[in-house]
């Protein structure tokens, strides 16, 4: 398949969490990455409207571990105008590292950029991104987490749960539903039941999670492009 990618992501800390219950304060970070975190990692690491990222599956290497920080948010005041400091506590993933497994799939709303479908050129960058450490700065979950990914094969190397037989943490955030994506004028958060067996999440398609809330109306307009420049 060569629109399969595999690449190694670690970091001094993470900070995965539920965003549509995340309303400020205090930040706990969920003990695994969210789909929606690793679909921005990879974006990242090389996108372009032509088509999305799918995360297939995600392996933890690493021994599951947290710290908790004293941090001093910057809050807006919106009676005075003014900004001031918060005194809040974060709790982080320490110590981080995933192999991640992930293809890309045509954005079938964008048929004006149909021309731009070619899928070994799409891999061919891909690749070449990922092997200079991405396009953009990777943060795992927030941007105060620095993240770093490099090409691996999936599976290589032992992981600290790969003996274990299957782990479960309930209901979790999985990602948001886009109108660029869906083509629906609305944005929408799903869930699933997240599992981890032998040290692998294998997650649903975005399309097969099965609870979905419906957060807000959002308008959704193409905006129009240079091909000339999308070609390249």
């Amino acid at each position: 398949m060569e629109n399969k990618i595999e690449y190694l992501l670690t970091g001094m800390y993470g900070l995965f969490t539920d965003p549509v219950t995340k309303i400020g304060g205090e930040k706990n970070s969920y003990h695994l990455p969210t789909y929606q975190a690793l679909k921005g990692i990879t974006e990242s690491i090389y996108w372009k409207p032509t088509f999305v990222w799918v995360i297939d599956k995600v392996r933890i290497m690493k021994k599951i571990q947290t710290e908790s920080k004293n941090v001093k948010p910057l809050l807006m005041d919106g009676q005075y105008g003014t900004n001031r400091h918060d005194l809040s506590i974060y709790t982080y993933l320490r110590d981080v590292e995933y192999q991640v497994q992930a293809h890309f799939e045509w954005n079938m709303i964008r048929e004006d950029l149909a021309i731009d479908r070619n899928e070994d050129k799409h891999f061919q960058i891909a690749m070449r991104m990922l092997e200079k450490g991405g396009r953009r700065d990777i943060f795992l979950g927030a941007r105060e987490c620095q993240g770093y990914v490099e090409p691996c094969r999936f599976g290589k190397n032992g992981g600290h749960y790969d003996s274990e037989d299957e782990l479960t943490y309930g209901l979790q955030f999985h990602s948001f539903e886009y109108p660029s994506e869906s083509g629906i004028e609305k944005l929408s958060a799903r869930f699933w039941q997240a599992k981890v067996k032998g040290g692998i999440i294998e997650f649903p398609r975005p399309e097969k999670c099965p609870h979905k809330r419906e957060i807000r109306p959002m308008d959704y307009e193409i905006v129009p492009v240079n091909l000339e420049e999308v070609m390249d």
